[in-house]
């Protein structure tokens, strides 16, 4: 067992992404985690993820702590959904999408991820 407090996480650059902090809770580094890697990632207003993942093999879950955020699931983003807190968002394999925060206010997001096989 690893107990991981907020005051020992530690902020990297998260590729793709902008105005945005991101810091790793539980992963094989972190807690030796073996098939999935946890972290806590805070959005200020206007920041995200650029258009991405399509070559990802891995399975994504990101759960509103705070705030909103907003997903673009096309690259002419015609089709968004609107997450907020207390809900999350699966997202498959291989799936394209583009990540917003168009909200005046931080948003907290809770990372999961697999590690590929």
């Amino acid at each position: 067992m690893t107990k991981r407090s907020l005051a020992q996480l530690e902020a990297y650059a998260a590729p793709g992404h902008y105005a945005m902090t991101a810091m790793r809770i539980a992963g094989k580094d972190e807690t030796g985690n073996q098939k999935f890697w946890v972290g806590l990632s805070n959005f200020l207003p206007g920041g995200g993820a650029d258009w991405g993942y399509e070559d990802s093999p891995t399975e994504k879950v990101y759960y509103v702590m705070e705030g909103e955020m907003t997903i673009y699931t096309k690259k002419d983003r015609s089709e968004k959904i609107v997450v907020g807190p207390g809900e999350a968002i699966s997202i498959l394999p291989f799936e394209g999408r583009e990540m917003v925060n168009e909200k005046n206010e931080v948003c907290k997001l809770l990372v999961i991820v697999n590690y590929p096989a």
